[in-house]
């Protein structure tokens, strides 16, 4: 696992949320946000999409958690669609992850960020979210990153 400090800018997001439990069905709604986004001609090599999980499993009902797909759009970017909402995303200071794109190195990743943060002295910013960021330029090399606010 790759890890680094990155400033991640403030961005304007499309996105669908989904509840239930974590796993395979945000897969599913990450192809219909994507879908989505060719459709406006938005998505392309310099796109990124961002999952962000609203709830933590071990305080949460799995079939209460939520999952929010998101798509990041220019901020003049306006439309009415009834199935996408739109937000914004804070930026700030973020520890980065780079991990291998596959389901397991997803679950490995997620039992060592905190501990890692601690080793490391960073301590967790609980005010903005933790995202996992899926670039087309690093997806196209089967690599992700989960970015975990600090401060």
């Amino acid at each position: 696992m790759n890890i680094s400090i990155e400033m991640i800018l403030s961005y304007k997001i499309a996105y669908i949320r989904r509840t239930g439990p974590y796993g395979s069905e945000n897969v599913q709604i990450m192809e219909q946000l994507k879908d989505w986004a060719k459709e406006k001609k938005l998505f392309n090599e310099s796109s990124i999409i961002l999952g962000i999980a609203q709830d933590n499993p071990q305080f949460t009902e799995p079939e209460n958690c939520r999952y929010d797909t998101c798509f990041v759009v220019p901020e003049e970017f306006s439309a009415d669609d009834e199935y996408i909402n739109f937000g914004k995303i804070l930026g700030g200071k973020y520890c980065v992850f780079k991990i291998s794109h596959t389901a397991e190195a997803m679950q490995k990743a997620w039992l060592e960020i905190f501990p890692e943060l601690a080793k490391r002295n960073y301590e967790f910013d609980d005010k903005r979210p933790i995202m996992e960021r899926y670039a087309a330029q690093m997806i196209n090399k089967h690599y992700c990153e989960i970015c975990v606010p600090i401060l």
